[in-house]
């Protein structure tokens, strides 16, 4: 994607060329854009992944939780009052530029002395996000993804058949497609019980700003519509392996009970299912720099917890 049309897009804003400088190639590629008004962030979506119906929904429902006290990006309607431009293929937005650093990159919690205090604060956030959601009515037309049963293990789910990763041996295979019946067979079984709504659904700590004491969610991409122990395990994922797991676990429970008691099985249980997504996602990926090495992680992290599934009784 290039610097072309990033400069056609700001002007849909009234930004200029020279207030604009690359701060991110992601999923997005996005702009910081530096302004009299602010700063603000130009993201660029990657063209096909989400409708122009459902970027429009995210920056609503973004919108409800900044007007209702989270700390998240707020959208910016372009001069022509829209939320969503199209420059040819490319779908643009504009949101106000947070302040902070990232809590940390690759499951790392950097330069946050209190981790468990951090995690019992992220309990809460997900807490106050999840009851937001829940007291509105989202506008006619709304439509987000949704991380239900059939989104998670079913014929395609939504981020792709992790049991079809050509990395994959054929014994580590036959592992996951175990895995995807027994899961959704356990998953069949609890859902009518379940929390559902909408979920952040990709709450790295990449993705959580730390600025004097205050925690921000960004990149709402992929939310929608899941089970909110979802968040939870999203979040955990990536601190399995870290000596103090058990610590950090329970003070996001912790704070997560502001809002409800979280089953430690069934969170077990989420925990496998946001690990599966990872071999799925990575397949359109592989051939793209780092490729290889995430998939490599993917896999490497799913199979023990789909093996260790397997051995519960």
């Amino acid at each position: 994607m290039s610097d072309t049309t990033a400069i056609r897009a700001a002007a849909l804003w009234g930004i200029t060329p020279d207030q604009i400088t690359l701060a991110a190639r992601r999923e997005n590629t996005v702009y910081r854009a530096t302004t009299p008004a602010g700063r603000f962030a130009l993201r660029l979506h990657r063209p096909g992944y989400r409708t122009e119906a459902e970027l429009t929904s995210e920056l609503q429902w973004m919108a409800m939780l900044n007007s209702g006290g989270m700390t998240v990006p707020r959208p910016i309607p372009s001069q022509s009052g829209t939320l969503i431009e199209m420059v040819e293929e490319t779908p643009v937005d504009l949101l106000t530029w947070l302040p902070g650093h990232p809590a940390g990159t690759a499951g790392t919690l950097d330069g946050i002395p209190d981790r468990a205090g951090f995690c019992r604060q992220l309990g809460q956030t997900f807490a106050m996000l999840h009851d937001l959601s829940d007291a509105w009515q989202p506008p006619a037309g709304f439509s987000r993804p949704h991380w239900n049963r059939a989104g998670l293990l079913g014929a395609t789910p939504l981020w792709g058949r992790f049991w079809d990763n050509p990395d994959l041996t054929q014994s580590q295979r036959t592992t996951l497609l175990a895995v995807r019946d027994r899961a959704e067979a356990c998953l069949a079984a609890l859902e009518s019980d379940l929390d559902y709504g909408l979920i952040h659904a990709d709450a790295l700590s990449e993705n959580i700003l730390v600025e004097a004491g205050t925690l921000s969610l960004i990149d709402f991409d992929d939310g929608g519509y899941g089970f909110r122990d979802f968040d939870l395990a999203t979040f955990l994922l990536r601190f399995l392996d870290a000596p103090d797991y058990p610590a950090l676990r329970d003070a996001l429970l912790e704070g997560y009970a502001t809002r409800r008691h979280v089953d430690p099985e069934q969170l077990e249980l989420f925990i496998l299912l946001r690990a599966l997504t990872y071999p799925g996602w990575i397949i359109p990926r592989l051939a793209e720099p780092g490729g290889a090495d995430r998939c490599t992680r993917a896999i490497r992290t799913a199979l023990p917890l789909a093996e260790a599934f397997l051995r519960t009784p």
